[in-house]
């Protein structure tokens, strides 16, 4: 059962039980001579305690939505990382017939991820489980977005991790660089990833109780 609902159910039995309780001790009440203000105010007193428990129950949900938003990459994150910028070769006089593909921003996302980054975007789309970085004619699609050279990609983790993972020798900078791809990979203190707005689909997976 929901844990909402269940909530909801247990805090509407127990008011129609402390009703029922009101009920037969006004009865008692009035035999004993007992103001009916002092059991009123009595009873108020209790339901303001469930409703209390109620709220904090609800904040509890609150709080454990929120993490799993920002786990899921809904929520835009900042903190400490890296900057990094691909950039593709100039024509120096001979036609390098090499360009970014979608393949070496997956290369890059996934060292990132390796190394530790807790959120990353491409030219500002957030890269989730099921993002799409895919080559496209003269552009990359990344969450159906189009994108073009220069790629920003900014990684959020720990920066000195995150740039020597990259620029580890025979690494992606070497092997992008040897391709004439001009790499840059800069340090920050305070970085940006914003939160994914695209829709979510799933045909084939369904939601299982178990």
């Amino acid at each position: 059962m929901n844990k909402q609902v269940y909530i909801s159910i247990v805090i509407v039995a127990i008011v129609l039980g402390l009703m029922m309780a009101f009920q037969f001790r006004t009865t008692s009440a009035i035999d004993r001579g007992v103001p009916l203000e002092e059991e009123a105010a009595e009873l108020e007193t209790k339901i303001e305690g469930i409703k209390k428990g109620r709220t904090d129950a609800l904040g509890v949900m609150e709080s454990e939505l929120s993490r799993i938003r920002l786990y899921a990459g809904f929520i835009m994150v900042e903190g400490p990382g890296v900057e990094v910028i691909l950039e593709n070769p100039l024509e120096t006089g001979r036609f390098n017939p090499y360009v970014i593909r979608d393949e070496d921003l997956l290369k890059v996302v996934n060292d990132l991820r390796g190394a530790g980054a807790e959120a990353i975007s491409i030219n500002g789309q957030r890269i989730l489980a099921t993002s799409e970085v895919r080559f496209a004619g003269n552009h990359i699609n990344v969450n159906l977005t189009k994108l073009s050279p220069p790629y920003k990609i900014v990684a959020i983790g720990n920066p000195g991790t995150l740039k020597s993972s990259l620029e580890i020798k025979g690494g992606l900078v070497e092997y992008l660089g040897a391709n004439g791809i001009a790499v840059g990979v800069k340090q920050e203190d305070k970085l940006q990833v914003p939160a994914y707005t695209g829709p979510l689909r799933f045909e084939y997976a369904k939601h299982t109780e178990k």
